[in-house]
């Protein structure tokens, strides 16, 4: 559009085809100068307490930290010599922290800017001017006040049987018994559940809008460039089709939010809980719009992982199941319906006595016998599901942690209330080493994590290691630390527990497999270069399912 502007100016000057040239050449030209000063940038002038230069341009470190993220880091530590490091996007700082000291500093500092840092290098939320970006401080901490409520007890045990039944649903339609790719169908299961819990009821109980929803939101995902992200402004193909995407998102929000307020209609969701509070409609549609990714994504990975690594660890599931047993014994014995459990002659009876329930491979007696455990021995009564939560997270959740330093007096006004010039903001020093003002800051889980000098065999998913009872520092960041601890943390945790319990009681069969229908020997590793969903290669594990609750009833049906 910038060429287009400068063309009259120059129409006044030359000839029509000198004025085009004019036009086009100047914006080229601007455009390669600020190239160059970004590649000739020095680094001479930095201080001797700061992180050492990663060798190379800037240029060069663009495409490694977006596509081989994981690799980059490692490879940076190794190039730097040090425990911290900094290199450049484009004219922006990044300074990469690991260690214990450095860690701890992190999660303790107060002006490291969450969404500053998340906005800037990740780039995977979508931004629609006024909705999801530039909403200010203000509004930011409202969502995140309104998440938190989102999260009381009452209201969780209003989600807690729906999402049951969302999962049941979703479930049944994969069949009595077949063989699935986790890292997808976990993935559109958890973004129902997550619509479910907050989003609007409306869209939640159309599966077809579901599945466009999570079509468009997958756009936002595949379409995440390096240019997307540091050239935001810029109007590449990429970078339309995600504003598109985003505006069709937002359309479909605003249907049901503005129907509610025409028509004064009511309904028992999280969008209510926020139209009830008087909130503005940005406020409503940005919340909606950007936690559902944000909650589906992560959850989603854990998800699939979880079920995966249980696929290929039977022992894990027996105990999974043993303990949601436990809990319905203790709890739900009353419950209208019985879950097979037991001996096999348990199981036939149990299914011969729900023979009237849709079909004989519903889910839906084991739906209601869970939903009548109480929120409370969820969350408090299940150790083994704590453990496996905690593991998977531990070795698949490839995540890294972002941030800004914006001190708090540089967000104010540059002068005090009496005039005087404020001093200027002092560095934060991380680990030693001093971090301007400004500068993005990154911590990468895996520098605990997949640590050989924490955890024994760091990339074997073992839930029973006794590493895990660790009280060294930050010794697990699973869902975050210090003061930035995932604001989703608890509906997120009841979701995997939720769907876990269904996978473990619900399916005889568990088992992890090839392409070819045959065992794998070893399970894939997670990809961390895959920084938004940590997938092994394509094609490379699938799970074979077979249902418990139907034998006896599907052999009396097909005699």
């Amino acid at each position: 559009m910038y060429p287009l502007g400068l063309l009259p100016f120059f129409y006044s000057l030359v000839p029509e085809r000198g004025a085009v040239a004019a036009a086009l050449a100047i914006p080229v030209l601007v455009l390669a100068l600020w190239f160059y000063a970004i590649v000739t940038r020095s680094s001479s002038d930095q201080p001797d307490d700061a992180p050492v230069h990663l060798p190379g341009s800037s240029l060069s470190h663009i495409l490694p930290f977006f596509h081989r993220r994981f690799d980059f880091i490692n490879q940076g530590f190794q190039l730097a010599g040090q425990g911290i490091y900094q290199f450049s996007l484009l004219r922006n700082t990044v300074i990469v922290l690991s260690g214990e000291s450095a860690r701890r500093d992190f999660f303790q500092a107060k002006d490291l800017d969450l969404s500053a840092g998340f906005k800037f290098l990740s780039g995977a939320i979508p931004m629609l001017p006024g909705v999801t970006s530039d909403l200010g401080p203000r509004r930011v901490a409202l969502i995140y006040r309104r998440l938190a409520s989102a999260q009381m007890s009452e209201r969780l045990a209003r989600l807690l049987p729906q999402i049951l039944e969302d999962s049941r649903r979703t479930m049944d339609t994969w069949g009595f018994a077949g063989t699935v790719d986790p890292f997808e169908r976990l993935s559109e299961l958890i973004f129902q559940t997550t619509v479910r819990c907050l989003g609007f009821a409306e869209h939640a109980d159309d599966p077809a809008m579901v599945k466009r929803l999570k079509e468009l939101y997958d756009v936002l995902d595949t379409e995440t460039t390096p240019a997307t992200v540091l050239l935001p402004w810029f109007p590449g193909p990429s970078a339309v089709r995600r504003l598109l995407a985003t505006k069709k998102i937002y359309d479909i929000l605003g249907i049901p939010l503005d129907e509610r307020i025409r028509s004064g209609i009511v309904r028992d969701d999280t969008p209510q809980m926020l139209i009830d509070a008087g909130d503005e409609r940005i406020v409503i549609i940005g919340f909606v719009m950007g936690l559902l990714i944000a909650g589906a994504r992560s959850t989603g990975t854990t998800a699939s992982w979880l079920i995966t690594f249980l696929s290929g660890h039977p022992q894990w599931k027996e105990k999974a199941a043993e303990e949601v047993r436990r809990l319905i014994a203790e709890h739900a014995s009353h419950a209208p319906t019985t879950v097979p459990f037991g001996t096999s002659s348990d199981r036939h009876a149990a299914a011969a006595a729900h023979a009237s329930y849709e079909d004989e491979s519903s889910l839906s007696p084991l739906t209601a016998t869970l939903s009548a455990i109480p929120l409370s021995a969820w969350e408090t009564q299940t150790p083994t599901l704590d453990v496996l939560i905690r593991e998977t997270l531990r070795v698949a959740e490839p995540h890294v942690a972002m941030r800004q330093y914006l001190p708090q007096n540089a967000s104010a006004d540059e002068k005090g209330a009496s005039g005087i010039n404020k001093p200027a903001p002092r560095p934060l020093f991380l680990g030693g080493k001093a971090v301007p003002p400004g500068a993005y800051v990154i911590y990468p889980f895996s520098d605990v994590h997949l640590s050989a000098e924490v955890y024994k065999d760091p990339w074997r998913w073992d839930p029973g290691r006794t590493e895990m009872n660790l009280k060294a520092p930050y010794s697990y960041v699973g869902m975050g630390a210090g003061s930035t601890v995932c604001l989703g943390k608890r509906l997120a945790t009841l979701e995997l527990k939720l769907i876990t319990a269904l996978f473990v009681l619900g399916f005889d069969e568990l088992r992890a497999v090839d392409g070819k229908g045959a065992p794998l020997a070893e399970l894939p590793r997670p990809n961390w270069n895959d920084f938004l969903t940590c997938k092994p290669p394509a094609g490379s594990c699938y799970v074979r399912f077979g249902r418990t609750a139907a034998p006896a009833s599907h052999s009396s049906s097909s005699s």
